[in-house]
């Protein structure tokens, strides 16, 4: 239990006490600076502490977001401050210089304690977040007219109204705020009354998906109208979890990766659910599905390559930019752009229509022509911002995308060779390398002239990343990347001609798949890249795509078959093991408390 200590008896009248209770924490109170910090010195470390000045007179909520959000170690609203365990060696030391600058034992109640101890904490280096309150009240009244007008301030806003409103993200997409999140928000209360936590609907969310998956999978016209609802079900629980994070603060570590990977797993397997059902009435969409899989991840590594980019960025000027916020000026173009990409909202409402309505084939053709535009328009947007932009990336920047680029041991090998080379090249050298190998596939198929470009792309790659990617288009790399191994499995399953061959093709893009989605949470989280270990143990992107290469030459198709599939299972399963045992021991230890905000698009 969190530990709340009030400077002095509250006022009379005052809710003060219960509002803290109902929040959580145990309430004690203090007679002067020493007695405040006896009473913190007996709190355990390993929990938050809140000083709270008695005269306090604002919204529950108000205190709620400036004392119980887990994602800060300190943070602050008028007339209360809070630390975690990481910041409580600073509101210790903080509170023991007014301690002995207090003489004749003055009482804390005098002179905003709370607001003292915040500023010493940001004086010591530990930033101290101040939730934006917007309408809600928070406030120390220094005399019984002031405190009568704040109670009256209190009365005029409804703080549980604003509370739903601030559990909906602020941007979203046109299906999820008209069409979900105005009645997905009672649904997260009806959850957070119940003491429901947003881990669970994300669980619940998932084995809906993939129910409706199974029922996609049986391929009679009830069961694809069933995974229709079912999966439209799925969604309104997977914006629900994020809203109840929201609303009862409920953040964490664990929740945001599962939150992220749960989307790609849902998503994914409900593909593999409809080729399933395409194939009970003599359809095979495998390619499409797994078609549909490599466009839609390509499309997020576009996303996360730029934001990472230029995460840090500065001189960040671009007339791309300057057009794209005057555009925004317009409100109907701002939803119109929001539509076009296809985010995940928009994307599902048409996977779960089409299945109910039409067949697997034309969803899947209807959702690769959707998101081959919405990945283009975004693409090409990016490109232009990049190059009418004077900006300079950071090492960190550089970092990140080296990360994202997934090279292996063979990468490793190659570096200390090719860094003489010119620098500059890195997207172009990627392209270069990615068309090789690719349309070596789809010209020669299974062949030793497809392995013979698969080592000329292992040097491109190589090359590519040479030298550290602070170039304007060296986003770009990673993607080429992911389009190169993809790609080439896609093709080089497709033309083998035997039955299972894409089903493992699938399987294996997912768990690489993963692997990726994986490496870009740790990032947006800064808890650090994969350990190197995992990348060499997978082979990396180059590696990987040469193996499978070689295997598609030396070995029959039923082989080939067999082959992708213990490759799949192989990678799933070091991959999988090791995220989990990471993003466990993450939560475990108290990594910083995050949540994702749902994909960029």
């Amino acid at each position: 239990m969190s530990t709340a200590i009030l400077t002095g008896q509250p006022v009379p009248g005052s809710s003060l006490e219960g509002d803290l209770r109902s929040l959580g924490f145990d309430v004690r109170v203090a007679t002067d600076t020493g007695d405040a910090e006896t009473l913190l010195a007996a709190v355990p470390a390993d929990q938050r502490v809140a000083i709270v000045d008695s005269r306090f007179v604002g919204h529950p909520h108000a205190l709620r977001l400036g004392l119980t959000d887990p994602r800060f170690p300190a943070a602050a609203v008028p007339g209360a401050v809070t630390a975690q365990p990481t910041a409580r060696q600073a509101l210790t030391r903080a509170l023991a210089r007014e301690t002995s600058a207090a003489t004749g034992g003055a009482p804390v109640v005098t002179g905003n304690l709370a607001e003292r101890l915040a500023e010493a904490l940001d004086a010591d280096g530990v930033p101290v977040h101040r939730p934006e309150l917007g309408t809600l009240v928070a406030a120390v009244p220094a005399d019984p007219q002031a405190r009568n007008e704040a109670r009256q301030a209190v009365s005029a806003v409804d703080d549980e109204a604003i509370r739903l409103r601030s559990a909906v993200k602020a941007r979203d997409g046109f299906f999820t705020t008209h069409f979900i999140s105005p009645y997905s928000r009672y649904l997260a209360r009806w959850c957070a009354r119940r003491g429901m936590t947003p881990n669970q609907v994300t669980t619940a969310s998932l084995l809906t998906a993939l129910i409706a998956a199974g029922c996609a999978a049986t391929g009679t016209r009830g069961g694809f109208i069933a995974a229709g609802v079912l999966l439209i079900l799925s969604f309104v629980l997977d914006c629900t979890d994020g809203q109840l994070a929201r609303y009862s603060l409920q953040y964490s570590t664990l929740g945001a990766w599962l939150d992220a990977t749960f989307d790609r797993a849902k998503e994914y397997a409900y593909y593999a659910g409809l080729a399933l059902g395409a194939a009970r009435g003599g359809d095979d969409v495998w390619a499409l599905a797994l078609g549909a899989m490599i466009l839609q991840t390509c499309r997020h590594v576009v996303d996360f390559a730029f934001n990472e980019a230029n995460h840090d960025a500065t001189a960040n000027t671009s007339p791309t930019a300057a057009l794209s916020d005057r555009l925004d000026s317009v409100g109907w173009t701002v939803w119109v752009r929001r539509m076009i990409v296809l985010p995940i909202g928009e994307r599902w409402a048409l996977i779960a229509v089409l299945t109910a309505a039409t067949t697997p084939r034309i969803t899947f053709v209807a959702l690769l022509v959707g998101c081959a535009f919405a990945a283009t328009y975004t693409t090409a947007g990016r490109v232009l911002r990049s190059l009418t932009r004077r900006a300079r990336r950071t090492d960190r920047a550089a970092q990140a995308l080296a990360d994202l680029a997934d090279s292996g041991p063979l990468t490793e090998l190659l570096i200390p060779v090719l860094r003489g080379r010119a620098r500059g090249t890195a997207p172009l050298s990627a392209a270069a390398g990615a068309l090789l190998v690719v349309l070596g596939a789809w010209f020669f198929g299974p062949s030793w002239q497809l392995v013979l470009l698969a080592g000329a792309y292992v040097l491109l790659a190589a090359e590519a990343v040479a030298h550290p990617l602070k170039g304007a288009l060296g986003w770009l790399v990673p993607p080429f990347f992911r389009a190169a191994e993809y790609g080439t499995v896609l093709i080089l399953a497709a033309k083998s001609g035997v039955n299972g061959v894409l089903p493992a093709a699938f399987g294996l893009v997912a768990a690489v798949a993963y692997h990726h989605y994986d490496t870009v949470y740790r990032i947006r989280g800064d808890a650090g890249a994969p350990p190197r270990r995992l990348v060499r143990a997978v082979g990396g992107h180059e590696v990987r795509t040469l193996v499978v290469t070689i295997l598609a030459a030396l070995l029959t198709a039923a082989q080939f078959k067999v082959a992708l599939t213990v490759l799949a299972v192989y990678v799933a399963l070091v991959v999988l093991v090791e995220s989990i045992r990471f993003w466990v021991s993450a939560h475990k230890v108290g990594a910083p408390a995050v949540h994702d905000e749902g994909e960029p698009a």
